[in-house]
């Protein structure tokens, strides 16, 4: 693929120690923003290997041109056409992630039946195109859905605590209930969903940082 300076470059894979290294900023920013210093070396030690290890659960390979930053900000509609922006981040990755980022996006609250519509029309018109594995991709959207809301709680909390941007508080509320919405009722997030139901409340997950 050539770049603007006309000049060939090889697009980097998504690989799994990619994935582990941006839910790390959970662990590394957003909980230091709530708990001390020890709660948060026990939070990291319970909890990082349990999410590590349902990322290795993902389906599918990584084959897909993913932006990794899509969502409603970075599309733009042009002459009846939607244009993208914003891909100087891009991977070769998972099919389900670009989808996710967009479905359950932080920044545009939508409720679950018009999440659902928007996945059941891409997935119908994806099947004209590619072949894909349904069960499969419904698997990894989850999956990733959780990993990019973890990872979002932490640079959110970054963007806060080392440059001052107060703004990206007030949608952690949010990404809390897009996180809930996908680990409640699914098979690998149960037992850690419980327990940390148990060590991060409601109250503080509703925490209006920005008010204070």
């Amino acid at each position: 693929m050539k770049n603007f300076n006309k000049q060939y470059y090889k697009i980097p894979i998504y690989s799994l120690s990619a994935l582990i290294k941006e839910s790390d900023y959970f662990f590394n920013w957003y909980l230091p923003l709530i708990f001390n210093e020890k709660k948060v070396k026990y939070m990291k030690k319970k909890y990082r290997s349990k999410l590590n290890n349902i990322y290795r659960k993902l389906k599918l390979n990584n084959s897909f041109f993913v932006h990794k930053d899509f969502h409603i900000s970075n599309l733009m509609y042009y002459r009846n056409k939607i244009r993208i922006i914003d891909s100087q981040d891009a991977l070769i990755g998972n099919p389900a992630y670009d989808i996710a980022s967009l479905v359950d996006d932080v920044r545009i609250k939508t409720p679950i039946n018009l999440k659902n519509k928007i996945l059941r029309f891409y997935l119908k018109n994806c099947e004209k195109k590619i072949k894909l594995n349904i069960k499969d991709f419904i698997n990894d959207f989850n999956i990733l859905s959780v990993q990019r809301n973890f990872k979002i709680l932490g640079i959110f909390s970054r963007l806060f605590k080392r440059d001052k941007k107060k703004k990206y508080l007030k949608l952690l509320p949010y990404t809390w209930k897009l996180l809930d919405l996908r680990m409640k009722n699914n098979k690998h997030f149960n037992n850690l969903y419980r327990e940390l139901n148990m060590d991060i409340s409601n109250k503080i997950k509703n925490k209006r940082f920005n008010e204070n």
